[in-house]
């Protein structure tokens, strides 16, 4: 924008002080974990009663809200990351969006009784070893999976937390079964392995393909005609200005399309066009992006370029209005089957095909007249602006309905084999279920939110800049994506991995920009297949540390 990069040298520097500039955001970030640690323990102790194990407790505690803290490190981070890269949510607005809907999620829909053995994938019951010999896999699960994920963190690597308290449980159970004689590796269920070496091509294959063909839609019918009329402006991509000349001349003008072409515009990047239709402020230096698209558009006769952009303008404020809101609409049904199927089924809603299909219904048609109300008012905004507003706000929506979906699910890898722990600590046997408190659902969540505050933001920046560029319509369309094959994948039993899928879309989405960076993918798909034996690894090693200490 004009004026701003003098404004900013202008301006004094900021001192950095004790913590950065966001020492509050830190310390309150910190104080809220701390708090609900030490609540969570006192009530632990009163749940689990007086003659427990204090140190044990104090462990399994420990063990468990460290593996949410890691989960929101990378998976919540990896699930955010879209949105802040596309510049929709700042770091700040992602930790309020985490805090109050991941939490809700989890409080409202996460499950209220979990099974014992996290994942089905070792046959413990067939080791008949003792409660406690089980508790402390379930530990060693929890510390190895999260150690894991804070170093994968650290690099920046978004990879599975399913797959990573997977191999923590294998790990020490399988050790566990060697040193007291009542099993060994025979008591993997190799077929599920099988599937989760599937999920490593199969999700992002899956997410890569859906928001290939979303975002392509998306960019030859959308953002095209506001990117061909943005270059077409007076001043070069500032079209500010000529919306008031277009305003006094009127409806009637000379309209020929064969004026639309730009010559030169076809040797610019898409990923440039795309980043045109939706930027506030164009870098129009030599050599900048704008920079090539501009001149070609300067060429123009002033009669010619305005006859060429009314035709453009039309048609992108037309694509805006007819068109947005009938994806909009989708997009909502989508994520509210996806709410209902994968987010709400533990609350209880018991509704017929019928009354959901019409509920449903009901939904696409609201969003769709609300839609064109506000594609309508954007009238009155530049091209430029209108069309990042637009997918700005249905990106919120996205991003919302990602983390309340998450809340309620995979949060589950870390409370599964805490409320395991907590349940032999409080009855000394092993149950086939352990009930959920609401406590571990809240005190999870805070550690949660505190882990993508804290240790996030490699993640996010891998996921929202370091694979490719993301801009609001980019982010939305692999959200989108990622949520489509989310559902299709649960409906279907398909071995899939929710962060494998969003880091396919992100690459569908560089794809079409050809600007997906496969050189980082690398590492990324290396860290995948590393899950599980890392953790594995980490457990066993875990295990044979506890059964030494106690």
């Amino acid at each position: 924008m004009p004026g701003t990069p003098a404004q900013t040298t202008t301006d004094a520097p900021v001192p950095a002080g004790f913590l950065g500039p966001d020492r509050n955001w830190h310390l309150g970030a910190g104080l809220m974990t701390v708090a609900a640690t030490v609540a969570f323990a006192i009530w632990s102790f009163t749940h689990t009663g007086t003659d427990v194990n204090a140190f044990l407790l104090i462990l399994a505690i420990a063990f468990g809200l460290f593996m949410a803290f890691n989960i929101g490190g990378n998976d919540v981070a990896n699930s955010f990351g879209t949105s802040v890269g596309a510049g929709t949510l700042t770091m700040k607005q992602a930790l309020v969006v985490a805090a109050v809907f991941e939490v809700s999620g989890a409080v409202l829909a996460g499950s209220s009784v979990t099974e014992t053995v996290r994942s089905g994938i070792v046959d413990i019951g067939a080791m008949h070893i003792d409660p406690l010999s089980f508790a402390y896999i379930m530990m060693a699960a929890l510390l190895g999976a999260a150690v894991w994920l804070l170093l994968a963190t650290r690099m920046g690597w978004p990879v599975s937390t399913t797959h990573a308290i997977i191999g923590g449980i294998v790990g020490a159970a399988v050790t566990t079964g060697a040193v007291t004689g009542t099993g060994g590796l025979e008591m993997v269920q190799w077929g599920e392995i099988g599937q989760i070496v599937v999920s490593w091509i199969l999700s992002p294959l899956l997410g890569g393909v859906t928001a290939y063909l979303l975002f392509g839609a998306i960019k030859r019918h959308i953002l095209a005609p506001a990117a061909r009329a943005i270059a077409l402006g007076s001043r070069g991509f500032d079209d500010a200005e000529d919306d008031e000349d277009d305003d006094e001349d009127g409806a009637d003008g000379p309209e020929d399309d064969s004026a639309r072409h730009v010559a030169g515009y076809e040797r610019v990047s898409e990923l440039q066009q795309s980043a045109f239709a939706e930027s506030a402020a164009l870098d129009l230096t030599p050599g900048g992006p704008g920079a090539e698209l501009a001149e070609h558009a300067s060429h123009l006769s002033k009669k010619e370029r305005k006859a060429a952009r009314k035709v453009e303008r039309r048609a992108a404020y037309h694509a805006l209005e007819k068109r947005v809101p009938p994806l909009a609409a989708g997009a909502s049904v989508l994520l509210a089957a996806m709410l209902v199927f994968k987010g709400l089924k533990n609350v209880g809603l018991d509704l017929s095909l019928g009354n959901g299909v019409l509920l449903l219904i009901m939904l696409a048609v609201g969003v769709w007249m609300a839609t064109t109300v506000f594609a309508r008012a954007l009238k009155k905004q530049s091209i430029s602006r209108a069309t990042f507003i637009m997918f700005s706000w249905m990106q919120v929506f996205t991003a919302c309905a990602f983390a309340f979906s998450h809340g309620a699910n995979d949060i589950a890898n870390a409370i599964g084999p805490f409320a395991a722990v907590l349940d032999v600590l409080r009855t000394g046997e092993i149950g086939t279920e352990a009930a959920v408190p609401t406590a571990v659902l809240i005190a999870f969540g805070v550690a949660l939110i505190s882990g993508l505050w804290f240790v996030g933001r490699k993640v996010i920046h891998t996921v929202g800049s370091g694979l490719t560029a993301m801009h609001p319509s980019s982010g939305f369309a692999a959200e989108l994506a990622a949520a489509t094959v989310v559902l299709l994948a649960s409906v279907l039993g398909l071995p899939v991995s929710s962060t494998h899928i969003l880091i396919g879309a992100v690459l569908g989405v560089g794809i079409v920009n050809h600007a997906a960076n496969w050189k980082l993918m690398r590492p990324i798909f290396l860290a995948w297949i590393i899950t599980l034996p890392a953790a594995a690894g980490i457990g066993a090693v875990v295990v044979l540390a506890l059964r030494a200490i106690f």
